[in-house]
């Protein structure tokens, strides 16, 4: 979930829930570019500042974006990002990533729901079947490709995903959906209010998904049944800020020899002050319970305590200064079986990080930001990870950018203490001394509204990696050990073109190039997949169509190359949406998926996917 959503500052707090509050009101027939590209975004720099000014390979999946792509799930919203790879696994899961070592467990990307890290020890990633929301509640969901481990920490190595929410104030009144159509059924609910000088909302959903498909026409037992409800309520006065806000969850999935079974917990509350002269003060802490059971295989508990304090002091002089520090405990415990152990079965995991930067004004129009963070953690101790970037303003709607940085992927639980199977000889040993794979990353881009119409961003970027994690030859079987190294190399870019008032075209590109090789003399005994599996490049293209005052027509084409180490052939996806809007506060919309082939794999072996359609009915009242 969100790790911290950065300084919700002073003026700046009030002006950008102000302008996102209009934005997400309406349409697209109302949006130019600029202001588009003047959306405020928190993530890059952990500051409010816009888009447009922001030095990071950054785009923003807006709240409109989301309803109007006919997505059920967070995963499926993230395939509007550009500079994601998204592949479906089957009826729950997900394989995403960005700049390559895609996996259902990839381990570098830090995910992030409202100031959440939605974050397992297991891996160091994320879940993705346990990750869902009242998707008409997201503001906005910033993607950034590439490193965040200054502000962020260890595993945002290639890039960081923030959710962020709407405010329990832009929430109010009552909201009800029911969605039903080849292989899933949704229904949600959702009720704001006033509460005591504030605002609040509470919500309520329920997932059905149905059996997925092997390629040879046998049904998957993945059929999953989800239940989920939260609330978030937030109060302003004078300088201060106040939110509170939680969630739980249930559900199970179904599978051979029976059902896996999965619900948590969490409750986060947040402060901020907005200090004299521009400063602001921020404390935010939470607790998550998780839990899961995947019978015959092993079941955990995990409990994860945060808190962080913030503090981002008055402009002085040509200095804009910003620190923080925090800590997270996770208490983790296993019931292990014949198949597999974690041991110990029981481990609590601590975490502590301070972290400075420092944006300096070199000129009218060059900025230079300079960042560290010193993160201690449980595996390896004290990891430093520093930062450097250097923003020229060449012209008013011109941007270039460029980046080093230094960023680690701390040890899992999977690295250390995993056993296959729990008793020797071991297929796969925990490595006693597996150490932080690093990688050294180097960025350069451009931002630019080239007019009124037409808005871009590219970005060329080179990471070099050290001690990528490999499996060698040990004395009671194969052991997890450091000995791959090589760098990841290419280009992202997205355009969006807004051809007349009533129509707008976004694409995106990414091309990547990977080389690993053994450290001399070592031995690489896992599976060619276990380090990742991506495509050379993936591209897409979205197009939006106001047709008339009350109907839309949405298109999404994306295209995948091939996935060479899970056989996975290259693919073309056409999804296509049409809304009808008979009154205000009524929306009917179907969705059909995957026009263009009778069905695909996305991430083999596994499910195939065929054409659909999705019904859908939305109702909101004062």
């Amino acid at each position: 979930m969100r790790y911290w959503m950065a300084a919700l500052l002073s003026a700046g707090v009030a002006a950008a829930h102000a302008q996102d509050t209009v934005l997400a009101q309406r349409g697209l027939a109302d949006l130019t570019l600029e202001q588009l590209a003047n959306i405020i975004v928190t993530s890059p720099s952990r500051r409010n500042e816009p888009l447009s000014r922001s030095p990071a390979s950054v785009y923003v999946i807006t709240g409109e974006d989301i309803r109007r792509s006919g997505a059920t799930s967070l995963p499926e919203a993230l395939r509007l990002a550009p500079n994601l790879q998204v592949a479906r696994v089957d009826s729950s899961q997900y394989a995403i990533s960005a700049r390559g070592f895609n996996s259902t467990i990839a381990n570098k990307l830090l995910v992030l729901i409202d100031g959440r890290a939605v974050y397992t020890p297991l891996f160091a990633g994320t879940f993705w079947d346990a990750q869902d929301l009242l998707l008409e509640d997201i503001e906005r969901i910033e993607v950034i490709s590439g490193p965040g481990g200054t502000l962020w920490g260890a595993n945002a190595v290639n890039g960081v995903i923030n959710v962020i929410s709407r405010s329990a104030a832009s929430t109010q009144g009552t909201y009800a959906t029911l969605g039903a159509g080849t292989g899933e059924q949704q229904a949600a609910a959702r009720h704001g209010d006033r509460i005591d000088g504030g605002h609040y909302r509470l919500y309520a959903k329920s997932v059905r998904r149905d059996n997925t498909w092997l390629p040879g026409g046998e049904p998957i037992r993945d059929q999953a049944d989800r239940a989920q409800a939260g609330f978030r309520a937030d109060w302003r006065r004078a300088s201060d800020g106040f939110t509170l806000q939680g969630d739980l969850y249930s559900a199970e999935i179904d599978q051979e020899p029976r059902a896996r079974d999965l619900d948590g917990a969490n409750l986060l509350a947040r402060w901020s002050r907005a200090l004299a002269g521009g400063g602001s003060l921020q404390v935010q802490g939470y607790f998550d319970r998780t839990h899961r059971r995947h019978p015959e295989t092993f079941e955990e508990d995990l409990d994860t305590y945060d808190l962080e304090l913030q503090h981002a002091l008055a402009p002085r002089g040509r200095h804009r200064l910003l620190w923080g520090g925090g800590m997270r405990r996770h208490e983790d415990s296993i019931a292990n079986s014949a198949a597999l152990a974690f041991v110990p079965a029981q481990r609590a995991m601590n975490n502590a990080h301070l972290f400075v930067q420092d944006e300096i004004a070199l000129g009218d129009a060059l900025d230079l930001t300079l960042g560290a963070k010193s993160e201690r953690n449980s595996y390896t101790g004290t990891e430093l990870l520093p930062s450097a970037r250097l923003a020229w303003q060449a012209a008013p709607e011109l941007l270039v950018w460029t980046s080093l940085s230094r960023v680690v992927r701390a040890p899992a639980r999977i690295d250390r203490d995993f056993f296959v199977p729990a008793e020797p000889p071991f297929a796969v040993a925990g490595g006693p001394s597996f150490r932080s794979e690093v990688s050294d990353i180097f960025e350069l881009g451009v931002r630019a509204q080239a007019s009124a119409r037409l808005s871009f961003s590219a970005t060329a970027f080179h990471h070099e990696h050290q001690h990528l994690r490999t499996l060698s030859p040990g004395p009671d079987g194969p052991e997890v050990a450091n000995d791959l190294e090589g760098s990841t190399s290419g280009v992202e870019a997205w355009a969006s073109w807004r051809g007349a008032d009533w129509w707008r075209i976004d694409a995106g590109i990414v091309r990547l190039d990977q080389s690993l090789t053994l450290r001399p003399g070592a031995v690489d005994l896992q599976d060619p997949s276990g380090i990742g599996s991506d495509p050379d490049g993936w591209s897409k293209l979205r197009a939006a169509f106001d047709l008339g005052s009350s109907t839309e027509l949405d298109l999404m084409l994306r295209h995948y190359g091939r996935l060479e180490n899970r056989d996975v052939p290259s693919y073309t996806a056409l999804d296509a949406r049409v809304g009808w809007h008979p009154r205000r506060d009524l929306e009917l919309s179907l969705a059909l998926t995957n026009l263009l082939d009778e069905s695909h794999v996305e991430w083999g072996p596994g499910a195939e996917f065929e054409r659909g359609a999705y019904l859908q009915v939305r109702l909101r009242l004062p």
